[in-house]
């Protein structure tokens, strides 16, 4: 198989919003987005899929120095050897692959936010690092652009957060910050027991704010010159920002199911957004 092949599957296998977004890039581009996307997943599942942290931190380890000698013209994973012949043409660093490493290196690290400062430094590296990588891959030339793609960036991972916290309290991780968690006196316990309550909604009508509100910063710090070029980025955000508007709507019963759109629904949006520019 080669590095292409790989990557390709990688990506499709994930079932990711993103892998829609990507149909509509022209081919060097989304080769592109395509190995850096599949890196991401990579190092992800290392901390998703394997269950003794020692061997999780072993195999970041092993990362880490895959993408240093890539960056020095030796990759010896087909992801790298998929990613490092775009890299120069799109201004892909080693810093930014390191970045999601650190931050996957978090998940190992702890398990709770004590404020909502951490939990953005985190949203930092594993979203807001991602998102600069893939706007300069779409076509960036304004320096704004960078500032919108780090904000929509969070914005996504915030959504993330309130679909999956059923999910990532099953692995004994609550993302919501503590100090939240005390503002609306809901205990770690009733999330991790799947305990549903008016505080819990509340807490959960919370955190869907500060995600809107982070969609609307996004979009207008986006400049003029560069919004053709990062439609790509608004289809990921519309198949998103739909998805948290499904879950509002099933009044935030994320604690036992994880909501998802249908691949057909997201194909959708992803062609609406395509034929209205937004």
């Amino acid at each position: 198989m080669t590095p292409e092949r790989y990557v390709q599957d990688k990506t499709a296998q994930s079932g990711s919003s993103f892998y829609y977004a990507f149909l509509f890039l022209p081919p060097p581009r989304r080769a592109a987005i395509t190995a850096f996307y599949a890196f991401c997943r990579e190092v992800d599942d290392v901390v998703d899929e394997v269950s003794d942290p020692g061997v999780a931190a072993t195999k970041l380890a092993w990362w880490r120095k895959e993408v240093v000698t890539a960056f020095v013209g030796q990759p010896s994973h087909p992801v790298t050897k998929a990613l490092m012949p775009h890299a120069a043409a799109y201004d892909i660093r080693a810093e930014h692959l390191l970045a999601v490493i650190d931050g996957c290196q978090m998940d190992l690290d702890q398990s709770r936010y004590l404020d909502y400062a951490g939990l953005a430094h985190y949203c930092h590296l594993v979203a807001g690092v991602v998102g600069e990588v893939a706007s300069s891959i779409f076509g960036r030339t304004e320096v704004q652009t960078t500032a919108y793609a780090h904000k929509l960036g969070l914005a996504m991972q915030l959504t993330n957060i309130i679909r999956d916290v059923g999910d990532d309290a099953r692995r004994g991780r609550i993302y919501l910050p503590v100090s939240e968690l005390k503002q609306f006196d809901v205990k770690a316990q009733e999330i991790l027991n799947r305990g549903y309550s008016e505080r819990f909604t509340a807490l959960m009508k919370f955190q869907a704010e500060r995600a809107h509100r982070s969609y609307d910063e996004a979009f207008a710090l986006l400049p003029t010159a560069d919004q053709r070029a990062q439609k790509p980025g608004v289809m990921m955000a519309n198949i998103y920002r739909t998805l948290l508007r499904e879950i509002e709507a099933d009044n935030f019963q994320v604690l036992h199911q994880r909501t998802s759109l249908t691949p057909l629904r997201k194909l959708w949006i992803a062609m609406r957004t395509n034929w209205r520019g937004r």
